[in-house]
């Protein structure tokens, strides 16, 4: 019998409750966590396999390097003293743009995120890359504009809604909310409450649905400007929501009247009546709207989530009960940038910007390919591998093979590490202090710090720290006095006060807090992780201290010690905060209060969404007859988080999805191997028949292509996505990729 630990799921952003039981040091079994007031008992099959991340053959254990071609072990100390000389060496003869840190957290460990961002900031980069700029950085874009903040995004009020609209988005396999699944079917068994879902296929969801807007792909756009239109025609909008909650209708408005909307919905291939219904369904009830990568990697991606807001706003659905609200946060997943201000950096090949504070990753193979003098030579990579998650699998290993040092710290050998000139070791989210931050509860906030149930194999060390001790090689750390460290060591009231007089004295000290936290609070308390938790909630925003009272903490200077102690006490999580459900509009960060409809830069792209153009734009080139959806959540995948195959087997995890129609006119069957074909390259595949999927439209998942243990297992759909396929905001349009399937 071992020993049972309440903790989390580090695979996907709901972050589950978990009771996982070690033994000798191993997981060896798995059940969720009933006492998890967010997840309530509920875990998919990828929770009930963590021992498959966290035992694999690829771990790494010691820190390498790259020596004529293969792997060396070295100390940490070599290791730190030549990547820091490299580094100096870099940016003192090519300048701090030169250098760009990729890291972002991922799916389940966040705190490696502060002590990252300070050493790129340390050494004068702006340039973060990570897989938010990949997916949302159109949509995060948009709630910038229209609520203030580029982290305030919206979500579905499930629980109190009447009507869900689902475009783009397969909860049932892909969460996004917490136990999506259980709500899900709670509202499509429910003979009041109306589930309709926009999707080119007959997804797990669409099964569930009232309605099934199943449109032809890439025409979004389409749709979306003939609800809205359809909906002001028929005076269904909320007048008094727009004259009292927005601003900025009256200058788009325009662009809604008069659109030839029976024009559009043959482009896509819909029914009038059908989305007559649904306009009408959504408008007059108490209604809510949830999307996902359907959107965001589509076609206009950016105007496809401007159109939603205003659709939202036009039926007075936005921070309102039942509607789409904006949840509360124990921290924002970034900080809000814009890129009108002059400070905020642009890359010097492709003249990107940063959404989030995070640069896109298709954008990168160029910036390091250019042969402008400020290109990228040093990339450091921390928890991600852009050579399996990123588009365009051959631009990056091309641009990655042409830089000056490429550094990866991370659990395995991914493919990213295999192409780097160092290696670090770093923990596993089951063997250090860690947690995410990801804002998917309502009006409570909710907080999980996961705490080591394993013990590290080898010389691994927590994310923060690798990069606290690559900070300090650098110089980039500040004298510490011993008087700070002994009073981490006496107790945290102590430390406290020593550090605020620290503060005061040395004046580099607020730009390396994290680095100085670590070091001494770290130390103190064995983890430099669990130290930067301490640290935020000292300074955290007045919002929060609010928020905190409502979930029952006491106001008052403490307050920050008060909650550090609340959640080290509950190893299942706690609720931190409350926001006022009766007051969400006190969550938009514009200028006015209100939610504000007019965004000039998209104007045109919105003028130009009508029948014919689109009608056009979406002819398929005779060598790409097909169109594939590169990339879908399936409960057989967890993006690379997964190396060790053996948690499918069994199961048919990575096949091509085609209709039979499409199988029989080009003469192929259920499971021979076909090859699938676009502009960036080729593919060798599984074929899947399947009535699910739509005529002239193929589809396969994410995640795999990996190299596990020196063996290639699945196809690498990132293989066939070009990088320079891409919106204006540096997202791939990975759900409309032209491709040809022929047998092999």
């Amino acid at each position: 019998m071992g020993t049972i630990h309440k903790t989390g799921c580090v695979l996907c952003a709901q972050n589950c409750g978990l009771e996982i039981e070690v033994e000798n040091n191993r997981i060896i079994k798995v059940k969720p966590d009933k006492s998890n007031a967010k997840s309530e008992g509920y875990v998919c099959r990828k929770g009930m396999n963590v021992a498959y991340h966290q035992h694999n053959a690829d771990r790494l254990k010691y820190p390498l390097k790259k020596v004529n071609g293969k792997f060396e072990r070295i100390s940490w100390d070599q290791a730190l003293d030549e990547i820091a000389a490299k580094l100096k060496t870099i940016i003192g003869q090519h300048g701090p743009r030169s250098f760009a840190y990729m890291g972002g957290g991922g799916q389940g460990c966040h705190f490696e995120v502060p002590f990252g961002v300070r050493l790129m900031r340390g050494l004068g980069s702006q340039y973060q890359y990570s897989a938010l700029g990949q997916e949302f950085a159109g949509a995060f874009w948009v709630i910038g504009r229209t609520h203030g903040k580029q982290y305030l995004h919206d979500g579905p009020d499930v629980d109190h809604t009447d009507v869900l609209l689902v475009i783009g988005w397969n909860g049932m396999q892909s969460h996004q909310i917490p136990q999506a699944p259980r709500k899900l079917q709670r509202i499509s068994k429910d003979k009041d409450k109306v589930l309709i879902v926009v999707d080119p296929r007959i997804s797990e969801t669409a099964k569930l649905a009232d309605i099934h807007l199943r449109i032809r792909p890439g025409t979004d756009s389409l749709l979306l400007r003939s609800l809205i239109a359809i909906i002001l025609k028929e005076g269904w909008d909320n007048k008094d929501y727009l004259a009292n909650r927005t601003s900025g209708f009256d200058a788009v408005k325009s662009y809604f009247e008069n659109f030839d909307v029976r024009a559009a919905l043959k482009v896509c291939e819909l029914d009038f009546d059908t989305v007559r219904e649904v306009a009408r369904l959504y408008a007059t009830r108490k209604s809510s709207l949830r999307y996902d990568l359907g959107i965001y990697m589509g076609r206009h991606s950016g105007l496809n989530s401007y159109l939603i807001v205003i659709l939202m706003a036009v039926c007075g659905r936005l921070c309102v009960e039942g509607g789409n609200i904006i949840p509360g946060h124990l921290m924002p997943i970034g900080p809000s940038s814009d890129e009108r201000d002059a400070k905020t950096w642009r890359t010097v090949a492709t003249n990107s910007f940063p959404v989030c504070g995070v640069f896109p990753p298709n954008v990168m193979p160029e910036e390091i390919l250019s042969d402008h003098p400020d290109r990228l030579r040093a990339v450091f990579v921390t928890g991600l591998n852009p050579v399996r998650s990123y588009a365009d699998t051959t631009a990056y290993e091309k641009a990655f093979e042409r830089l000056d040092l490429l550094v990866t710290a991370e659990l395995a050998m991914t493919e990213t590490a295999a192409l780097s000139h160092y290696v670090l070791p770093s923990r596993t989210g089951y063997e250090s202090w860690d947690g995410t931050f990801f804002p998917f509860t309502y009006p409570g906030i909710y907080f999980q710090m996961r705490r080591p149930i394993i013990e590290p194999d080898g010389e691994q060390k927590e994310q923060g720290e690798i990069d606290l001790l690559l900070a300090d090689k650098l110089g980039l750390i500040p004298p510490i006095p011993e008087s700070l460290y002994q009073a981490a060591d006496e107790s945290r009231a102590a430390f406290a006060k020593a550090l605020m007089e620290y503060a005061v004295t040395e004046p580099k000290a607020l730009k390396a807090m994290p680095f100085i936290l670590g070091k001494t609070l770290g130390k103190a308390l064995g983890s430099v992780h669990l130290a930067a938790l301490w640290g935020m909630l000292q300074v955290a925003p007045k919002s929060l201290y609010q928020n905190a009272v409502r979930a029952g903490f006491s106001s008052g200077p403490a307050m920050g010690e008060e909650i550090f102690q609340a959640i080290l006490d509950s190893p299942e999580g706690v609720w931190v905060g409350k926001i006022d459900p009766a007051d969400n509009f006190a969550q938009v960060k514009t200028d006015d209060g209100r939610i504000n409809l007019l965004i000039p830069e998209l104007l045109d792209e919105l003028r130009s969404i009508e029948a014919a153009k689109e009608e056009a734009a979406l002819t398929l080139p005779a060598e790409f007859p097909l169109v594939l959806m590169a990339g879908k959540h399936i409960d057989k995948n967890a993006n690379t988080l997964m190396r060790d195959p053996a948690w499918n087997e069994g199961r048919r995890a990575c096949t091509l999805a085609m209709h039979p129609d499409d199988a029989s006119a080009l003469n192929l069957k259920d499971a021979q191997t076909v090859r699938v074909t676009t502009e960036a390259g080729s593919e060798t595949i599984e074929l899947e028949l399947t009535d699910t999927a739509r005529p002239g439209h193929v589809v396969i998942p994410h995640g795999f292509g990996l190299v596990y243990d020196g063996v290639k297992y699945g196809a690498n759909v990132n293989r066939l996505t070009k990088n320079t396929n891409r919106d204006q905001f540096g997202t791939p349009i990975h759900r409309y990729v032209p491709c040809r399937v022929e047998a092999v």
